[in-house]
């Protein structure tokens, strides 16, 4: 079985506003939202692979993240391993840079059937939180 390490970022705005883009068509899980952030590439930590995504992605230059929880989920036909860093600091502001859709939602407003099955824990976890 396919494992892939995943960095990713969650956006948050001093309103308390989760920055969140939609999966593309063609993508594994697509149309679901997601927090931005992708796969490690060899040799990479989670933390470079985040800030590197995040400024394919999203166009923001990251200036603090926090590891908030590192979570597992099975699929049909791989294993994915989730770092999910709180970015709370950062110069720029984050766009679709890849032409996906994006929107800022309130922390307590993430609904997690918008989300991969896989984000169900940290989305419990970021709305519990607020």
């Amino acid at each position: 079985m396919k494992h892939l390490q995943i960095a990713v970022g969650i956006i948050r705005n001093s309103q308390q506003e989760i920055f969140i883009t939609q999966r593309a068509a063609d993508a594994h899980m697509a149309g679901f939202w997601e927090f931005p952030g992708g796969k490690l590439e060899q040799g990479e930590t989670p933390e470079h692979a985040l800030r590197r995504e995040l400024l394919e992605e999203t166009g923001i230059v990251v200036q603090t993240a926090v590891l908030l929880k590192t979570l597992e989920h099975t699929f049909s036909d791989r294993l994915v391993t989730l770092s999910f860093y709180m970015v709370e600091a950062w110069e720029g502001e984050p766009f679709g840079r890849e032409g996906q859709p994006m929107r800022w939602v309130k922390q307590s407003a993430l609904l997690a059937p918008e989300f991969p099955p896989a984000n169900a824990a940290i989305i419990e976890l970021l709305t519990a939180n607020c």
